[in-house]
Formats: structure tokens, sequence, C-alpha cells
């Protein structure tokens, strides 16, 4: 398991695995080394600020299966979505969990976020993982989030055609993990201008983006009002509700939009882009920011 000087995967390394894989090739199967993406599980706790000579209450809110790297961003991103936090003020520190109640192997599969007081909307407990596949579902998790207040979204960004058919190209050169494994998700920030402001890689869709609105939580950035957020794969409705949930006006994907994300993004006056291939592209809703050129 990963020590203290594996973190470095947060200045831009991805960690990956070695494996042994068979291929068939002429009919026969023919032994040779992989890389494989890294999944392990990630617990994020919270504590409020406790109160004078007294030890910080604390309790599980998510088990993630994630891509190690960025941890802190994933959890900073979370918490925005979920709205236990609205912004970096309400966060006194994010650690990893070194308590002694933690096994050493898992300690680095920790995180612990201390609230600058209560959080700001009650989530209860999940006992359960969340999958790096589809994230939290189910209709209690919809119901929550389409009552929940949102930042109110900007007027931009406008983006013309040529830089909308490159938003695959962008995303795709900085996913150093995807290249070497073809297992990992990535996720864009990039300004009306073209510019990468950050970009992060994962196992999960959710994770990704979470880590990307946790770097502009933690950077102060927020609400990114003039910044498009690109995907790789589907669109579905928590990417949505993430993106809302940071002020993101401009969502686009590689892949299609779920009818649930589509819907959301037209009640909420977000622009939603998939199948954004070359010239091609399909507008799921609010096509006024798509430039004529």
């Amino acid at each position: 398991m990963r020590g203290a000087a594996d973190l470095r995967v947060t200045a831009g390394r991805v960690p990956t695995s070695e494996w042994t894989v068979h291929e068939r090739h002429g009919g026969a199967l023919r032994a040779r080394s992989d890389r494989l993406a890294v999944e392990e599980p990630l617990e994020i706790r919270i504590a409020s600020r406790p109160a004078p000579g007294m030890a910080s209450p604390r309790s599980t809110l998510s088990v993630t299966m994630r891509t190690p790297g960025h941890d802190f961003e994933l959890v900073a991103g979370f918490l925005l979505s979920e709205g236990v936090v609205s912004g970096a003020g309400d966060l006194r520190t994010i650690a990893y969990c070194l308590d002694r109640d933690v096994e050493p192997d898992q300690r680095y599969n920790v995180v612990t976020a201390e609230l600058d007081g209560e959080p700001r909307r009650a989530v209860p407990e999940r006992n359960v993982v969340t999958s790096s596949a589809c994230g939290v579902c189910g209709s209690a998790s919809i119901e929550s989030v389409t009552r929940r207040d949102h930042p109110r979204l900007g007027d931009g960004p406008s983006v013309g055609p040529a830089l909308l058919a490159r938003m695959p190209d962008l995303l795709a050169s900085g996913q150093r993990g995807f290249a070497q494994t073809g297992g990992l998700h990535g996720a864009a920030l990039v300004s009306a201008s073209g510019d990468v402001l950050a970009l992060r890689e994962d196992v999960g869709r959710h994770n990704a983006v979470d880590k990307v609105v946790g770097w502009a939580l933690l950077e102060g950035r927020l609400p990114l009002e003039d910044v498009a957020l690109v995907v790789s794969g589907r669109i579905s409705f928590e990417i949505v509700q993430k993106a809302l949930q940071a002020g993101i006006a401009f969502v686009a994907a590689v892949s299609a939009a779920t009818s649930l994300a589509a819907r959301l993004a037209a009640e909420t006056g977000m622009t939603l882009v998939g199948f954004v291939r070359g010239e091609r592209c399909t507008v799921y809703a609010g096509r006024g920011r798509i430039a004529a050129s």
C-alpha cells in the first residue's frame, strides 16, 4: 500500500499497477505485461468545529472508489456538490486521518474535512460504497438536489465552433493516465480563450469532476462563471448537478447526455453539449451560448 512518498501523484502522476495479461494472437494466448488504473476506496469523514477543550465529533459521510491522487480536491468538490459547504470559508482543514483506529495500510484512504461550524446541509451518513461507475443514485438523491439552491448561472461563456471542436483534444492531450491504461475518465476546466485551467483523471467520472471543482474551490475561483466543463464519457444527472453547484454554465462531452441531465440543464439555464466530435455536436440545452463563429 501507499505511504507518504506515494502522494507525489498529486503533482501530475497517475498511479498505475503492473499486471500480467494474456492476449489472443494467431489462435494462442500470449502473456504480456500491462498497466492498470489503480482503484482504491476513499472514506470521507467530516468533523464540526469542536467546543474548547473537546474533541471534534466525526462521522463518515461516504466511501467512494477512486484513483488515488488529488484526494483533498476530491473531498472539497464532493462536499460542495452535496451542499455540505458553500465555499472554501466553510472548511478549516482537510487532512488524511492518522488516528489509531485506522489500519496503517488504510490511513491514506481516509480523509477528514473539519468544518468551520455545522454543515450547510444535513446529509445522512452513507454506510455504503459509492461506485466508480455511476456515483450516488436514487429518487431521494434526485429530489434533494432539485430542491437545492445553487449559484445563479452567469451569461457566459460564449463558445464558438472552433473551440468547441477542440475541447475533446484539449482533454485527451492531458490524460496521461488514460494513455497508459485506457481505464480512466477525465474532466477539465477550459476558459473561453481555450486555456485548460485544471485537468484531473479518475476511475469515476463523478470523481474526476469533483477533483476539478475541488481545485477551483480551494483556489478561491468559485463560481466558475466563464469556464466550460469538459468530460469524457456520457453526461449524467450527477455531472450536471456538480456543475451547477460550482456555477458552471457550459458542459461538453464526447458522448451522450441522459434524459435527467438534459432536463435539469434546461430547467436551470445550462448549456449542455454532447457527441462533440470535430464539427459535429448535439446541443441538448442552452444553445444561446454557442457562438456562430
